[in-house]
C-alpha cells in the first residue's frame, strides 16, 4: 500500500512539498449529480423557479468552487487555474442532475481537486435554486472520470450511467 503523502513520518498533517516536481500540463475531470424528488424534478424540466434558471447559477457555482478549492480543502495547494468547462445533463426518467466539470492548468500537483469540488459546489447551487420547491434532494455521488499529467500520465476512471466517459 502506498503511504499516505499528506502525513509526515509522525502521522501529523502536512502539505507535500511539490518544489522538484516537474511542471506538466495537468487535466482533470469529474462528474457527480444531484437526485430530485418528483416537485423538484418537474421545477426543473420547467427550466426554472422562483430564483431563475437553475442551470445556469450552478455552473457559475461549480466555476465558483473550482476557484476557491484550495481555501476549502486545508491540504490543496492553490493553482493557477487556466480553463473550465462546465456541462450538465438531466435524466428525467431517474430524476437525476449530473454536473460534469474540467478543469485545466500547468502545474507541478493534480488538479483532481478542484475538478471535484467544482462539481459538488455546483449541485449544492443546484440544490440551492430548487429547495424553494422542494428539499427532497439528494447529492451524489461525485467521482474522478479523468486526469492527465504529472508521474502517473493519464488515468480513465469509467463510471457505469454516467453519461459522459472518462
Amino acid at each position: 500500500m502506498a503511504d499516505l503523502t499528506h502525513l509526515d513520518p509522525e502521522g501529523r498533517p502536512r502539505m507535500v512539498d511539490v518544489s522538484a516536481k516537474a511542471v506538466t500540463r495537468r487535466v482533470a475531470v469529474a462528474a457527480g449529480y444531484l437526485e430530485l424528488d418528483a416537485p423538484a424534478a418537474e421545477a426543473l424540466s420547467r427550466g426554472g423557479g422562483p430564483k431563475g434558471d437553475p442551470w445556469s447559477v450552478a455552473r457559475l457555482g461549480a466555476v465558483g468552487g473550482v476557484k476557491r478549492a484550495s481555501d476549502l480543502i486545508p491540504l490543496a495547494h492553490p493553482l493557477t487555474i487556466e480553463a473550465v468547462e462546465v456541462d450538465h445533463h438531466w435524466e428525467p426518467d431517474t430524476r437525476r442532475a449530473w454536473l460534469r466539470v474540467q478543469v485545466s492548468c500547468e502545474g507541478r500537483t493534480g488538479i483532481e481537486m478542484e475538478a471535484l469540488t467544482g462539481v459538488t459546489v455546483g449541485l449544492l447551487v443546484l440544490y440551492d435554486m430548487l429547495k424553494a420547491v422542494s428539499h427532497g434532494m439528494s447529492l451524489g455521488p461525485a467521482r474522478l472520470l479523468r486526469k492527465e499529467g504529472g508521474r502517473r500520465g493519464t488515468l480513465n476512471l469509467p463510471w457505469e450511467g454516467c453519461p459522459w466517459k472518462p
